[in-house]
């Protein structure tokens, strides 16, 4: 059942705005995939900030014109899911994940700050720590040096009190 023009312009809408606020997108062939592994993965990206849309191939590519992701409209071919994420890494951390593990779900391509990116880029994009991941090891890389100090300087106290405890207790018996 083909949609009505207000309702194809209502997906255009909808879909421009998902791709103003995102960063990235990951196009994902879903051929094969049983209802079930389609929920898991829905409900996957959902948790970690990722919209997912099947889509009419024609919709999104008049969605994307125009946009930072309009370099990957040419792959926008045969039964696709797309994958926007105000998260850089997020929706491919979330595909390349469930790929891992279903055989059906097909990485096809993706786009990041205006470039396209190829299978190998989506996985190598998915490999990147999360945001909070990066910040929490930066945190501690800044964290190293004075916690570092801290022994440093604890062990010298420790020293000099053990170092006059031993001079007190040399001095009581004389």
């Amino acid at each position: 059942m083909s949609l009505q023009r207000s309702e194809k312009e209502a997906v255009i809408s909808e879909v421009s705005r998902l791709a103003a606020k995102a960063q990235t997108l990951v196009l994902a062939e879903y051929r094969g995939i049983t209802v079930a592994d389609m929920t898991r993965l829905r409900v996957q990206a959902r948790s970690n900030g990722v919209r997912l849309s099947v889509l009419k191939n024609t919709l999104a590519r008049r969605a994307v014109a125009g946009s930072a992701f309009d370099v990957v409209a040419g792959q926008m071919t045969g039964p696709l899911i797309y994958g926007f994420s105000e998260d850089a890494v997020a929706a491919a951390k979330v595909v390349a994940e469930f790929a891992k593990t279903n055989d059906k779900l097909v990485i096809r391509a993706g786009a990041f700050a205006g470039k396209a990116l190829d299978v190998n880029g989506v996985k190598q994009l998915a490999s990147i720590p999360s945001k909070e991941v990066l910040l929490a090891q930066l945190c501690g890389l800044l964290m190293s040096p004075i916690s570092r100090t801290a022994v440093v300087l604890s062990a010298l106290a420790a020293k000099k009190g053990e170092g006059e405890g031993v001079g007190q207790a040399q001095a009581v018996p004389a």
